[in-house]
């Protein structure tokens, strides 16, 4: 078998999680490293209002791109099955009927997410000075969300045969190249914001090319004859049929990440800026929990379809054990360095002490927190659709329902905000583990 190929249905359960892991955290480091280095460029050099519609257009963008992510993972779960049961030619036919959806959906939710850009940032009571900066940005990520998709689907994909480091090295070198671009675009051009829009946009096309070309050559279940692009409804179905409620699980995260961003809203450009401050900080955290989820989505697809259910739940255990003992460090590193985290972003005063006692509240939920990427790695290794809508709907009520009972009830002010989003993480996590231990995804 090839070395980027990788068969997790024999060895050992923690040797093959942390083997897949480590590739994975590397790469997403690298992309935190990008975003992190995106916003410290854009905050500094264009100002805190630029910074602040970073954060609105991240949420906006993750609405539109959510379908593209979606529908990758849902091949990647097919691939996964086909590739466990060892179904090398139905493995490629799921591959070559992935190129038609793929290209499909990165051109519809780009033409959407531009068209839509201004009506939903004024739904959300954007204030002026911050669209100016968020519309713009906005479209241009847009015109990329075919290389989104691309990327997602090839990287999908090579997961599920076992590949993490192919998208890595891609990953990372589209990441440098991106930094770069920034530096060159923002600072020594003084392009602004939009510099940054369309270095990420350079970007990802290349991350998206190149994982193409370079696994077409290394990876023999990605050297496709011509009959392999022949449609085929029955991959097509099941790929919408998980992918679907995936993609939808995304959209419903996103709309209610939109939700509570218009509560943010209302409170002006400081508590704005703070946010999108307390969500980098969340997104490089958690990069442990998303390596590993994806190890575990991969382990987890692979063995379901050998039928060794047992083999699963062995993972899954262990892997619940890794995140307890992270989720623990990570939040006491956090809660300590809260301020010199803020002040790296952000440089008014107020904003940076406002910004770290947000910080605070947030590292105390950050163990439910690691729980969701875990339990929903698992089941949708497994093909388990429902969980995903029922994800969704969750974040939905929490993020609508909280904000109420938190601000407007109890009147506890901004700080409900960031209680918000902590007690909405523990209400999914717990449906979640719920949704797992109730064992119908062993009969998906």
């Amino acid at each position: 078998m090839s070395k980027f190929v990788l068969d997790m249905t024999k060895g050992k359960e923690l040797s093959h999680l942390i083997k897949f892991s480590i590739p994975m955290l590397i790469g997403n480091v690298f992309q935190q490293v990008y975003s992190i280095t995106n916003s410290i460029i854009v905050g500094k050099q264009v100002g805190d209002t630029a910074f602040a519609a970073i954060g609105i257009v991240a949420t906006l963008s993750f609405l539109f791109f959510s379908a593209c992510m979606g529908l990758a993972a849902g091949i990647g779960v097919i691939v996964s099955h086909y590739f466990g049961a060892n179904k090398k030619d139905e493995v490629q036919r799921a591959i070559g009927n992935a190129v038609y959806l793929l290209s499909f959906v990165g051109i519809l939710m780009g033409i959407l997410g531009i068209v839509f850009a201004n009506p939903i940032l004024t739904l959300l009571k954007t204030p002026a000075d911050v669209m100016v900066y968020a519309l713009p940005y906005m479209k241009i990520l847009s015109a990329g969300a075919i290389f989104v998709a691309g990327y997602n689907g090839i990287a999908a994909i090579l997961r599920s045969l076992g590949d993490a480091k192919t998208p890595l090295i891609f990953l990372v070198i589209s990441n440098i190249i991106n930094v770069i671009l920034d530096i060159i675009l923002v600072i020594y051009f003084d392009f602004g914001i939009l510099g940054a829009a369309w270095a990420t946009v350079f970007s990802q096309g290349l991350s998206m090319v190149g994982s193409i070309l370079f696994a077409m050559r290394v990876n023999p279940y990605l050297r496709l004859k011509k009959e392999q692009f022949s449609l085929q409804k029955n991959i097509i179905a099941q790929s919408v049929r998980i992918g679907l409620p995936l993609g939808l699980q995304g959209a419903f995260i996103a709309a209610s990440m939109l939700a509570l961003q218009n509560v943010i809203n209302g409170f002006g450009t400081e508590v704005m800026a703070a946010f999108t401050v307390t969500g980098r900080i969340e997104q490089v955290i958690t990069q442990p929990f998303n390596s590993l989820g994806a190890a575990v989505a991969t382990f987890a697809g692979q063995n379901l379809g050998s039928g060794n259910t047992k083999r699963i739940h062995s993972g899954y255990r262990k892997s619940m054990l890794m995140i307890a003992l992270y989720s623990l460090f990570v939040s006491i590193v956090v809660f300590c360095s809260s301020e010199w985290l803020a002040k790296n972003f952000l440089s008014d005063q107020d904003t940076i002490l406002l910004a770290a006692k947000a910080t605070r509240i947030t590292s105390l939920f950050y163990l439910p927190l690691g729980y969701i990427f875990l339990v929903k790695s698992v089941l949708s290794g497994v093909g388990d659709g429902i969980f995903a809508l029922l994800h969704g709907v969750i974040e939905i009520a929490g993020r609508v329902i909280f904000p109420i009972l938190l601000i407007q009830i109890f009147d506890i002010g901004v700080w409900g905000i960031w209680f918000t989003m902590g007690l909405t993480w523990s209400s999914a996590a717990l449906m979640g583990i719920w949704r797992y231990r109730q064992g119908k995804w062993k009969r998906t």
